[in-house]
């Protein structure tokens, strides 16, 4: 049975988090407020739940699910060796709207789509959701909505969208977006913007003057 808590009341908060924790374990999919729009998310380290995740979004394997972190440290659990560019980016960026597309550590057992080896991370600024990607661990999370439609910005338009296929809907009000975060490429000798969003071309080549516009 789908769950929602109004997590702007603290007891609710609390058994949301619970909940959504409870959820993951078991499989099942949370929708979570970030600071660009609502996202969909799963136990990054459940198969299953994963392409769950993406079967509920109506998306391929050849769009692999993002991750998020609630730490530069979970970070250094899914990522061998940092690039200077990387470490840069992160200082100046993290937590906020930064997405860096990483090598990952061969050995982790996962399957996020196809990858090629690479995961693109974020650590996102917003309290609830470091709240829960602390308690819960990395998790595969992309915009909580069907494929081509619009990323919701609110809890009821994420519902309005993914229904029952969510086990636990975390309500943290209306969020800033609908601008997604930027994306990076970093598995390459030099930088790359793959895609501008939140922060802009100039404001990521202040930090890192290399960068190259795809």
């Amino acid at each position: 049975m789908t769950q929602r808590y109004d997590c702007s009341e603290p007891s609710a908060r609390s058994a949301g988090i619970d909940a959504a924790v409870t959820a993951l374990e078991r499989g099942g999919l949370v929708v979570l407020p970030t600071d660009t729009v609502y996202g969909v998310g799963a136990d990054a380290f459940d198969p299953r739940a994963v392409a769950g995740l993406l079967a509920a979004k109506g998306r391929g394997r050849h769009k692999p699910s993002p991750v998020l972190v609630g730490s530069t440290d979970a970070l250094g659990d899914l990522v061998p060796d940092l690039p200077k560019f990387a470490e840069d980016l992160i200082e100046a960026f993290w937590p906020g709207g930064l997405t860096l597309v990483l090598r990952h550590r061969p050995s982790l057992a996962w399957d996020l789509g196809e990858t090629g080896g690479t995961v693109a991370v974020r650590m996102p600024d917003h309290p609830l959701a470091l709240e829960l990607l602390r308690a819960a661990g990395p998790m595969a999370v992309s915009s909580a909505n069907l494929t081509d439609q619009p990323s919701p910005q609110d809890c009821d338009a994420a519902f309005r969208m993914l229904g029952d296929s969510v086990s636990v809907y975390l309500d943290g009000g209306p969020t800033s977006g609908p601008v997604s975060s930027s994306i990076v490429d970093l598995t390459g000798g030099a930088p790359v913007l793959v895609r501008e969003g939140v922060l802009s071309a100039g404001e990521l080549e202040r930090v890192v003057p290399g960068l190259t516009v795809s």
